[in-house]
């Protein structure tokens, strides 16, 4: 998984928890309400609320699994070429390094 994928993701989840509270807050605000297509509309709303808070644990666990998925392969990696690690690691940190005494 790339980035910007991960950051699209990110976002999505963020507008989604947005819509999500909104609409909460919607329903709150009409809760007096009695004309009867008010009612079908809130009764239709709560539908597409619970089905999108649905979604959004859905996704909440995937991205979780994915990222304890990603964790474990890393492990398994470093326990098995742990000298390979090690020389990506001190890599890594020549370059941050070597970028933050630019400065």
């Amino acid at each position: 998984m790339s980035d910007t994928d991960t950051v699209t993701r990110d976002r999505l989840v963020a507008d989604l928890r947005t819509v999500v509270a909104d609409a909460e807050e919607l329903l709150k605000l009409t809760a007096g309400e009695v004309t009867e297509s008010s009612r079908g509309l809130r009764e239709r709303l709560q539908g597409r609320l619970t089905q999108s808070k649905d979604t959004l644990l859905s996704l909440q666990a995937t991205a979780a699994e994915k990222a304890k998925a990603a964790g474990h392969a890393a492990d398994d990696y470093v326990h098995e070429k742990p000298w390979q690690a090690i020389g990506a690691g001190a890599c890594v940190g020549l370059v941050v390094g070597l970028l933050i005494g630019r400065r």
